[in-house]
């Protein structure tokens, strides 16, 4: 049996995000979430995320995932982020909440779609006190 030593996983390096009109999610990544653009080939669009790269990409073949996992980005402020989006246009799916008291702070969460029916959060560690 192989051993797990020398994987070393360190941390993701990118993410792919299934969208169905390429160009309309470029626009909302871009202009609507105001992620850094990388570059564009054909069916796929690359942006940065911290260390974390999105690829945006057409479903292609047989089994292609069409729906993307939840990705929650985190905001310093989750009002105002909450409020950019609800004046953008954003479909909303819930206002923020408070997910849960942890030691030293509060997390909250309000949750969105993308233009291509994904679900999306925002998320905020609110420090107390």
């Amino acid at each position: 049996m192989a051993t797990l030593e020398h994987l070393q996983i360190s941390q993701i390096g990118q993410i792919a995000i299934p969208v169905h009109e390429l160009d309309r999610a470029v626009a909302f990544y871009r202009d609507v979430l105001g992620l850094p653009f990388l570059f564009q080939v054909p069916n796929l669009a690359f942006f940065q995320c911290g260390e974390v790269r999105l690829m945006l990409g057409v479903p292609e073949g047989a089994g292609a995932p069409t729906k993307a996992s939840v990705l929650y980005y985190k905001v310093g402020d989750l009002q105002s982020a909450y409020q950019t989006l609800a004046k953008s246009g954003v479909k909303l799916i819930d206002a923020p909440h408070l997910i849960a008291n942890m030691e030293d702070h509060d997390l909250w969460m309000a949750f969105f779609e993308d233009t291509e029916g994904n679900m999306v959060a925002l998320m905020s560690e609110v420090k107390r006190g």
